[in-house]
């Protein structure tokens, strides 16, 4: 970026700060680092330093394979997950996902481009689409929503459309794990003639990874040659 251009957005933001002073959506308190998020509530994010590194499940230890991938290995090839999926993150994300509270939505944005990415960085991120009817009733895609900042801090290309979900399902929260496989089989299909050789599945939050399992399979029978998964954070262990 250059000087002028840094100059500019610089005033933007002073000027945001003067007429609207950044206020954390947790505590109320003063916004840090131009963010309604206070630098104490920032730091209480529920980090997900120790995973596994193939479907990001939060371990007391890093590993290459937590148990649930030896006995059964997800479809895809890596995972990555900054956050654990608990308080107070999961406050905001309700918010976000939920109360249509995009504020929200922008501060989970934030927090994720300040993670350290995987440095083999993809061709391509998709966003887990939403089938029509909920896209109509919520007013957006969650994902989208947090895929779209992140794509551009990283440099990478994102297209939406790659995926269609072509079937309503019903809501995964209170479903089991075979219970939530069964829901989505069959639910997606790809709107796209070619797709490059690595891309990245893009969701904000993995429970049991059925979804993103799902939509793997649709993208690897289209030709993808390595698939990754990311989410904003990882449901631990039940």
């Amino acid at each position: 970026m250059d000087a002028p251009l840094r100059f500019f957005r610089r005033g933007l933001v002073c000027l945001h700060e003067a007429l609207f002073p950044w206020r954390c959506l947790l505590c109320g308190s003063p916004g840090a680092e131009d963010a309604d998020l206070c630098a104490p509530c920032a730091r209480e994010m529920p980090r997900n330093r120790h995973a596994c590194e193939r479907c990001a499940l939060p371990l007391p230890v890093g590993a290459a394979l937590c148990g649930q991938c030896q006995r059964r290995p997800p479809p895809w090839d890596a995972a990555w997950a900054p956050f654990r999926y608990g308080w107070p993150l999961d406050r905001l994300e309700t918010r976000f996902k939920f109360g249509a509270d995009l504020a929200a939505g922008r501060v989970l944005a934030e927090l994720w481009q300040r993670e350290p990415a995987p440095a083999d960085r993809p061709d391509l991120i998709v966003p887990v689409p939403l089938h029509r009817r909920r896209l109509r009733h919520r007013g957006y895609n969650q994902a989208w929503e947090l895929a779209r900042p992140l794509a551009a801090a990283l440099g990478v290309p994102m297209r939406q459309g790659v995926l269609e979900r072509i079937r309503g399902t019903s809501a995964q929260t209170e479903l089991d794990r075979v219970a939530r496989r069964r829901n989505v089989r069959g639910a997606f299909r790809l709107r796209t003639d070619a797709l490059p050789n690595h891309v990245v599945l893009l969701d904000d939050v993995m429970t049991t990874g059925a979804t993103l399992a799902e939509c793997t399979r649709v993208l690897r029978r289209a030709g993808a040659k390595r698939v990754d998964v990311w989410a904003l954070a990882r449901a631990p262990a039940r």
